[in-house]
């Protein structure tokens, strides 16, 4: 997120004349962790609902504890690689998310809905973190004219994890879950040893995530990353920089607008396709069968981000989150208009075409933003604090007016997002550029 400012402007070329792929390659490692734990919550949510017989809005509080990091650590984030640069802040994400992932042991002992909601928060923490250095940096690791394709690659390793995670929670949680019918007869002792009894189905998964996540640790600390410095240049002498405000950019805050809704949208369906499956109206499958069937929701936006990386290099971003934005809207208004397997296929296909949205939107969002990149970054990563509210607001409808009905919410999302590549994305002319360039440690 926060980038290192150089004091001195210097006639540097604009980010790298070529990609630096070593770099590249180690930090999408990360891309791949913190995908597969933010996903693996699509199998956590209907587990828990099931063993606490949480109400849809009850449940939503998990995307709420863990999309809330978001917004309360992304600041703090930027500072911190201010202060100790990339490679350190990725360390300290990779063992935040450690710690996190290893309080779900606790928590599913004591079988306490409240200890599950405060370890989403900190593994949460870790991933904002890797998130706000992660995402700009790899940016800036070649020419500015493939920065979305950049991004776009990358992010397909990211929904990678994305794909494994349901799968593997629909084998290892959901597998051996029973239904909440089972211990609605059960009171006290025998009903609190029957939630412990099916809430261990929960440590196997996060062990194995703390581990990995102490591993990769180690690996980026020993690794040797190149320094990125950022120079101003061609600037306008009367512009005094220092008094420049991100809210002088409209493309910048309308794109943390369009992360916010996006998310949310991305989030909510993904977060009740295991529900919406099981609906008599939909499919009527049973949990783990749902589960195994979301990870095609999580698999198209892996192969749409690696066909639009390579589109981007011959189509205009901008144009790329439009045909983008209308597919997913369309797709969604076919299933909510739809029933049966109807549905089903098409809600899943919707994460074909959400494939290229968030990587875009923050490419556009951040451009020509020179010294200001680290906070506008900061901006659009708290904006993912989306994820948090709005899978509220659809527990909220699936409550009141069934969960068929409550997709009427993301497909408003995404007329926004249809907008900011329309018009939103459009940088007033008398704004900066920012030029960048990679030297070695």
């Amino acid at each position: 997120m926060a980038i290192p400012i150089s004091g001195t402007a210097t006639h540097s070329s604009p980010h790298a004349h070529h990609t630096n792929y070593s770099a590249m390659a180690m930090v999408t490692t990360l891309f791949f962790a913190w995908g597969f734990c933010t996903v693996l919550n699509d199998a956590v949510i209907p587990h828990l609902q099931s063993i606490f017989e949480l109400s849809y809005v009850q449940a939503s509080m998990i995307q709420l504890a863990f999309f809330s990091s978001y917004f309360l650590f992304a600041l703090p984030a930027g500072k911190l690689v201010e202060s100790i640069g990339y490679k350190r802040t990725m360390v300290v994400g990779l063992l935040m998310m450690a710690a996190g992932a290893l309080l779900f042991v606790p928590a599913a002992s004591f079988a306490t809905y409240g200890f599950f909601l405060g370890a989403e928060v900190v593994l949460a923490a870790g991933v904002t973190i890797l998130q706000v250095a992660a995402n700009p940096y790899v940016t800036i690791l070649g020419p500015p004219e493939t920065a979305s394709s950049r991004l776009n690659l990358t992010q397909a390793f990211n929904t990678l994890g994305d794909s494994v995670a349901p799968y593997v929670g629909g084998v290892l949680i959901l597998g051996g879950s029973v239904a909440a019918t089972h211990s609605s007869a059960l009171q006290g002792a025998a009903l609190n040893a029957f939630r412990i009894q099916q809430a261990a189905n929960i440590k196997l998964p996060f062990v194995a995530i703390a581990s990995a996540a102490t591993v990769l640790a180690l690996a980026v600390a020993m690794y040797r990353f190149p320094h990125l410095a950022v120079t101003q240049d061609f600037r306008p002498a009367s512009l005094d920089v220092r008094k420049e405000s991100i809210w002088d950019h409209p493309h910048l805050y309308l794109g943390a607008i369009a992360i916010f809704v996006y998310v949310g949208a991305e989030v909510s369906i993904g977060s009740f396709l295991v529900k919406y499956f099981a609906d008599p109206q939909i499919a009527a499958l049973p949990l783990e069968r749902g589960a195994k069937f979301v990870t095609f929701y999580w698999l198209g936006m892996m192969v749409g981000r690696f066909i639009g990386s390579a589109a981007m290099q011959r189509v205009a971003a901008n144009q790329m989150l439009v045909a983008s934005g209308v597919g997913a809207c369309l797709l969604v208004l076919a299933s909510l208009l739809g029933s049966g397997y109807f549905a089903m296929v098409t809600i899943l296909a919707v994460g074909l075409f959400n494939s290229i949205l968030f990587p875009t939107i923050f490419t556009l969002a951040v451009t020509e933003l020179g010294p200001l990149t680290g906070r506008g970054s900061g901006l659009l990563v708290q904006a993912i604090v989306g994820g948090a509210v709005f899978p509220v607001m659809m527990g909220f409808l699936a409550d009141r007016y069934g969960i068929h009905r409550s997709l009427l919410m993301p497909l408003l999302c995404y007329l926004f997002v249809i907008y900011y590549g329309w018009r939103g994305y459009r940088i007033v002319p008398a704004e900066p550029q920012a030029h960048f360039e990679i030297v070695d440690d």
